[in-house]
């Protein structure tokens, strides 16, 4: 019979196995016989003190005890019925559906206007190493979604939209480390992520499920207000069923509902930059010491404060990480972040944002729906307009920013195609900078040292989420205007990353099974 127990440990102490043993037995309810078995199943950082401290959970077995491991694909099987449903996107949300879609014996078939995570690297050294924009594969379209070569981040505050467990077992089945089933921030890196990818291809594949590259929806085929069939291109496929999965970039398919008069919903979001700073300073400031130990990660922050009425805050930190062109068309500069798995970049980003909404967005109202898209739309070309026609991004140094003046230089940066000097002050509406000058200086003394002259800001952060909603009835997950349609994931404002667009599709997922097989 086994039963858990929680206990801190010293983080120079966490590779001392008779230490954490004495640790557990100090902090068991229970007496413990000398030869115990454990496993740790939950584990976090606490760095308020100075001595910082693991904060851990171990299930604890009785000697001799095995602990079964249960493996979630033996829940797959060969499709049982004829049904099909089409996913337009293959990003978390269209995968996990699709996965969800065959543990149900549905067949998915995925549409998917980029490359599969292989070819697509080609695009990604294109822009950073050319500027050449591929407006169908980039760091936003392709096989794996934005997700896949912009981090991995697997943390979420979505709790009760579905089993976060259910999903990270998927992910380990597929390749990811056991860890991220431990760690409360977990993290699988941008160089790991495109085998687990490429292993969840194989699975859909392998039951009887398909995947189609470089097919560009271009029309949802529609009569009576039900779903007959989607456009890839010229060629016309009959089905009465899709799962909209798109992602929060996709402004052509925006474009389709709302010239087709589907009913969609303006979105507020968030806009701001990334700001750049160097690991070690972070460390130093996290950890209370000079040189950070091994035996800790590479620190984070998470920042948050309310100016007015709207919130700034700090999104996407990537310790150990770099900054990374996300534009989707020529003409935008659009920057993200993202880390590898070991996290040992000597610089630190976050997008630094403040939440917009319809009161930013007036001088857009002219587009209904899509004023929101059309104000992001607008900082991206602005920043574009504001360099030299290539990728390099405008960037200006933290205490310029705030003091609103031209940095004399720039600092080194992670950001492979180049910084600019701007004045990345002048390029946001003067309520937008306001906001983002103001948290910034709260931040400050939340975090001293933060406002580091060594520390840059580099902009655009425009995509932190889809600038347009489009509804879905809350049972059956089904557009309320059209039949066959589902909405589903970040583009249709369900989710807000990996783990809950992931959930947002097995949802959607179970939704057409309960439909497709009532009771």
């Amino acid at each position: 019979m086994s039963f858990t127990v929680d206990f801190s440990i010293h983080h120079s102490r966490i590779r001392d196995v008779t230490a954490v043993r004495d640790a557990i037995k100090k902090a068991s309810a229970k007496h413990l016989e000398e030869d115990f078995n454990y496993r740790i199943i939950r584990r976090n950082i606490d760095a308020r003190q100075k001595n910082v401290e693991y904060i851990l959970k171990a299930e604890i077995y009785e000697p001799g005890e095995l602990v079964e491991k249960s493996n979630v694909l033996d829940d797959f099987h060969d499709l049982k019925t004829s049904d099909e449903v089409y996913i337009v996107g293959a990003g978390p949300c269209g995968y996990f559906a699709a996965l969800q879609l065959i543990r149900h014996g549905i067949k998915p078939i995925i549409i998917e206007r980029g490359k599969d995570v292989r070819e697509r690297r080609r695009d990604l050294k294109a822009i950073q190493q050319f500027g050449i924009v591929n407006e169908d594969s980039n760091y936003c379209f392709g096989e794996g979604g934005a997700g896949t070569y912009s981090d991995g981040k697997l943390y979420t505050r979505a709790t009760k939209r579905g089993d976060i467990n259910y999903v990270l077992q998927l992910l380990v089945a597929h390749g990811a480390s056991e860890e991220i089933l431990v760690d409360v921030h977990p993290h699988i890196g941008s160089n790991k992520l495109p085998d687990i990818i490429s292993a969840i291809r194989n699975t859909i594949e392998s039951h009887g499920g398909e995947v189609r590259f470089n097919s560009r929806l271009t029309d949802i085929l529609i009569k009576e207000n039900k779903v007959t069939g989607l456009k890839l291109g010229e060629e016309l496929v009959p089905c009465d069923r899709i799962i909209l999965a798109t992602g929060h970039s996709a402004r052509d398919i925006y474009k389709i509902l709302h010239e087709k008069n589907i009913f969609i919903e303006v979105k507020p979001f968030a806009v701001g930059f990334r700001i750049e700073h160097h690991q070690a300073l972070i460390d130093e400031i996290q950890y209370h010491c000079v040189t950070r130990p091994d035996t800790l990660p590479a620190s984070s922050y998470s920042l948050a404060c309310q100016v007015g009425d709207k919130g700034v805050f700090s999104f996407c930190m990537c310790p150990g990480g770099l900054i990374i062109p996300a534009a989707t068309s020529p003409g935008e500069i659009v920057v993200n972040g993202m880390s590898l798995s070991r996290r040992d970049s000597p610089f630190a980003n976050s997008g630094m944002v403040t939440s917009v909404d319809q009161k930013d967005f007036n001088l857009f109202s002219e587009h209904g729906p899509l004023q929101g898209m059309y104000f992001q739309q607008g900082i991206e070309q602005d920043f574009f307009e504001a360099g030299d026609g290539t990728q390099k991004a405008p960037a200006q140094r933290l205490q310029d920013f705030l003091m609103g003046r031209r940095s004399h230089s720039l600092p080194d940066t992670s950001y492979i195609p180049g910084i600019l000097n701007a004045r990345v002050d002048q390029l946001f509406a003067k309520d937008v900078y306001h906001r983002l000058k103001t948290g910034l200086l709260q931040f400050g003394k939340k975090m001293p040292q933060y406002i580091s002259d060594e520390a840059v800001v580099v902009g655009s952060e425009s995509r932190t989420s889809a600038p347009v909603r489009i509804p879905r009835n809350k049972e059956n997950c089904m557009h309320p205007q059209i039949k066959g349609l589902y909405p589903g994931g970040e583009g249709a404002g369900f989710a807000g990353g990996i783990l809950s667009a992931a959930m947002d599709g097995i949802r959607v997922a179970d939704a057409i099974f309960r439909q497709v097989i009532p009771g």
